[in-house]
């Protein structure tokens, strides 16, 4: 998810005439992020998670329990407050048929894998509003599972918006995914469009740097920006703090190759311990 220091200081443009280099943007090749251990986590670990997922719920769920809860969820996701046309799509590239079938992998492991526990959820207001949470875990499961508790247990449900990491937006394949889950690239545009339309906004201060540090700085928050300050004060948003525990030690990290990100411009290349997240149950506190 996106740094909120990235919300107010993103890369501008270079204008005409103006002197001096302008930032530099490193490229991702996805070709060779695939073929990598880090692209691997990326790409083929999150199949074969939701592989492990869908094999595990057949096998020791009743097939009416899985029934109920696909009822359910597009029942929750009708009764959110969206601005979807008759195609089911919102302004922001969000579409309903896409999201439910995320939201059933996601609400799987909410209540079944990580079986989260949610207190404080009363406390999200009607309305804008800007959640901001600490990060941890190496890939974004504590941005889904603060998606999913919003929509299975607000009232009324809501569809959170993550600020998603520029680099994601250059991915192919996972930067529609995330657009069609409810996240944007994290801009401030972006940000302030979806604030001023009523949104659930969901941004991590901390960044890459809270998602990718090492197990020996678990619950350490990283430094980060107050951008999002400037933001709310800006659209009159209340903000809604959200703390998760357990992510932490849901995909324990030895270290991060630095030098072998930036060679294949990702912003962390994580040495885990585990093929996939351990099903460490998780406590939202908001």
């Amino acid at each position: 998810m996106a740094e909120i220091r990235n919300i107010t200081s993103a890369p501008r443009r270079k204008r005409p005439g103006a002197s001096g280099p302008g930032p530099r943007q490193r490229s991702v090749d996805a070709d060779a992020v695939r073929a990598t251990p880090s692209g691997q986590s990326l790409w083929q670990r999150l199949q074969e998670f939701g592989q492990v997922v869908a094999s595990a719920a057949t096998q020791h769920l009743a097939p009416e329990l899985l029934r109920d809860l696909d009822t359910e969820i597009a029942t929750k996701i009708d009764a959110a407050p969206l601005a979807t046309n008759d195609f089911g799509f919102d302004p922001w590239g969000f579409e309903k048929e896409t999201a439910r079938r995320c939201f059933f992998t996601s609400a799987l492991l909410y209540r079944y894998y990580f079986r989260v526990q949610t207190r404080g959820i009363e406390n999200l207001p009607a309305g804008r509003v800007l959640l901001i949470g600490n990060h941890a875990g190496q890939i974004a499961i504590d941005a889904a599972m603060i998606a999913t508790a919003c929509l299975m247990e607000g009232n009324p449900p809501r569809i959170v918006r993550g600020m998603g990491e520029y680099w994601l937006s250059r991915l192919p394949w996972l930067n529609i995914l995330m657009v069609r889950f409810g996240s944007v690239v994290g801009t401030p545009k972006n940000c302030v469009d979806l604030l001023e339309h009523g949104e659930a906004v969901l941004a991590f201060p901390e960044g890459v740097r809270g998602m990718n540090k090492g197990f020996s700085e678990r619950y350490q928050l990283q430094d980060f920006g107050l951008g999002f300050l400037r933001l709310a004060l800006q659209t009159g948003t209340p903000i809604v703090p959200v703390a998760t525990v357990g992510s932490e030690e849901q995909a324990p990290s030895l270290g991060n190759l630095e030098s072998l990100a930036g060679i294949l411009g990702i912003p962390a290349f994580p040495m885990v311990l585990t093929p996939r997240p351990l099903p460490v149950r998780s406590l939202l506190n908001c």
